[in-house]
């Protein structure tokens, strides 16, 4: 099985949904034998919080389920625990970096580096741009390209 952690600054935005859309594909494709996934910050401020009330309905306008949603920070154990460690951005890149301790199992990624279209772009922050439904879209095409890449690499081993 395939542990995925998705990681953006917060937890309330960009990562919990990328979790909710990926769990949600895996369900529809009967690939939640393959796969787990969850979501986490790089910082603590929002630890304990649901996701931001534009993501959560963003999420269910979509029909995603936002059930087990709760922010929490990257801990150091989630290199050891998590196979692929997903940010969001360059920034979120450079902290996991840092958190990264030396023998860490967890490889770490950019969301966009699977895509065919910018694959060093970043996924704009909907909190600071509130554009939470361009967000939504950019990272359902990109579970759709990691998906793709995982069952892909998975079936070449």
């Amino acid at each position: 099985m395939q542990k995925i952690l998705f990681v953006c600054l917060g937890n309330i935005c960009r990562s919990p949904m990328a979790e909710a859309i990926f769990r949600q594909k895996i369900i529809q494709a009967g690939l939640t034998h393959q796969f787990s996934v969850d979501s986490a910050g790089t910082s603590d401020w929002e630890e304990g919080n649901p996701p931001h009330p534009q993501t959560i309905a963003t999420l269910q306008n979509h029909g995603v389920s936002t059930k087990q949603l709760i922010s929490r920070p990257v801990t150091k154990t989630d290199f050891k625990n998590f196979d692929l460690i997903i940010g969001m951005d360059h920034k979120n890149m450079q902290d996991l970096q840092k958190l990264k301790p030396v023998n860490s199992r967890g490889k770490l990624r950019l969301f966009m580096s699977v895509s065919s279209k910018n694959p060093a772009s970043d996924v704009p922050d909907p909190w600071y741009t509130h554009k939470f439904e361009a967000a939504y879209q950019q990272i359902a095409a990109g579970i759709d390209n990691w998906l793709d890449y995982l069952t892909n690499c998975d079936s070449e081993k």
